[in-house]
């Protein structure tokens, strides 16, 4: 319990710790997790917004479907080979994983895409994205999306997103580490 204390007296002001729990020698803080959770925020207006161009994919020729980008996002969840958005370079024997839940949410001029998976392959979701934002601008049909992942079509999946849209939500275990954990004051995946 005193853990966050004297780590965060130690930390730059920027990376807070909020909880520390035992665990056993074997455990592992990548490969120990059930699931991961990222969420991509795109601001969807004709006007730059300076706060938020760090922190944001600024797209602004066309006005985003986030009903679309939800509908194309649908399909995914499951089991699937994923080659399609993995960038090469990874050192992962396979391009399985499981997407366990998928959200499109719009507030206002921000869309926010939030995935959550057993495992993200190398570059996924900012490979995913890229497609995503085709398909809420109309230049890519919700068919030829699905058809490019389903055949591995990696050779057509040419956009990624930027990086500075990223944001790790979470990471998830069994037994849960902290039982009573800090809301996430952005809401939680809503499936």
């Amino acid at each position: 319990h005193r853990w966050p204390k004297a780590l965060n007296g130690c930390l730059p002001p920027d990376i807070r710790v909020l909880g520390a729990s035992t665990v056993s020698s074997q455990w592992h803080a990548c490969f120990s997790a059930c699931w991961r959770r990222y969420r991509y925020l795109l601001h969807n207006n004709p006007v730059p917004n300076l706060f938020l161009r760090t922190t944001s994919w600024h797209r602004y020729n066309t006005s985003l479907d986030e009903q679309r980008m939800a509908a194309a996002l649908q399909p995914l969840l499951g089991h699937h080979d994923l080659r399609a958005f993995q960038r090469t370079g990874s050192s992962r024997p396979h391009a399985r994983t499981t997407i366990q839940a998928v959200d499109v949410q719009r507030w206002g001029d921000m869309v926010a895409v939030d995935v959550q998976c057993s495992g993200f392959l190398y570059g996924m979701m900012r490979l995913l994205v890229g497609q995503l934002v085709a398909v809420g601008e109309g230049r890519l049909p919700l068919a030829v999306f699905e058809q490019r992942w389903r055949l591995g079509k990696r050779e057509e999946v040419q956009e990624a997103a930027p990086p500075q849209g990223l944001c790790f939500m979470g990471v998830g275990y069994e037994p849960a580490l902290f039982p009573n954990p800090v809301p996430c004051p952005w809401g939680q995946l809503g499936v």
